[in-house]
């Protein structure tokens, strides 16, 4: 039987997006996972405490940022059988009050660095960012890497490109443009990445990735 007239260019897809992610399987998220950490740990965790409820609940999910911190994910999720409950029941119990929802997040990266990608983007979709400047694009960022993982592309574009708006600023944005811009090279799509790595060029040429975004330009451009 003739395969029909653009299976080639279906497959070569396909395998391009295979190689995408082979290529930048860890480092697509962890390096958003460290960026999350060092904003959730440092400044998030200082702003999310008032009255005695928001109290209990934070002095229980300091432990869960500790085991998340030392890589503890099953630990930081289910607890530690003792004192410790788990982000997940924290999340749940306390889910009116900022810590709880905080757990959220942090279950999202726990299931996350777990490779556990649907359970990852059930918990950093509840997550409210409540318009934190910081917090919100850097959660939005790593939601893009998750549905990046879940194959579900459009999404991770979508969601790394509202993260780079979000952010409008030299640490995260390129970050999140050129993910999303590599990403759009896998589909086929080099004029929507060629945009990305433009904005890059010439909103953030203050940043880290200025100096590198030049050879991404011109791979597009050919």
């Amino acid at each position: 039987m003739n395969e029909p007239k653009g299976a080639p260019v279906v497959e070569e897809t396909i395998s391009a997006q295979e190689a995408f992610f082979v290529k930048y399987k860890k480092a697509i998220i962890y390096g958003v996972l460290a960026v999350v950490v060092i904003i959730a740990g440092i400044i998030v965790y200082n702003n999310y405490v008032s009255a005695p409820r928001e109290d209990k609940a934070s002095t229980v999910l300091a432990k869960g940022q500790q085991l998340f911190g030392e890589e503890q994910y099953e630990k930081a999720l289910n607890g530690d059988g003792a004192t410790f409950p788990g982000l997940l029941k924290i999340a749940s119990e306390y889910s009116s009050t900022d810590a709880g929802n905080l757990a959220n997040l942090y279950a999202g990266l726990c299931y996350a660095s777990l490779g556990k990608w649907n359970e990852a983007a059930q918990y950093i979709e509840k997550f409210d960012a409540k318009g934190d400047m910081m917090i919100s694009p850097a959660a939005e960022g790593a939601l893009g890497n998750v549905y990046a993982h879940l194959n579900q592309l459009d999404k991770a574009v979508s969601h790394l490109k509202s993260a780079a708006e979000k952010a409008d600023n030299n640490s995260l944005s390129p970050t999140f443009l050129i993910q999303a811009g590599e990403i759009l090279e896998s589909q086929g799509k080099a004029d929507e990445a060629l945009k990305l790595y433009q904005t890059v060029k010439t909103k953030y040429f203050n940043s880290f990735q200025y100096q590198s975004i030049d050879k991404y330009i011109e791979r597009v451009s050919k």
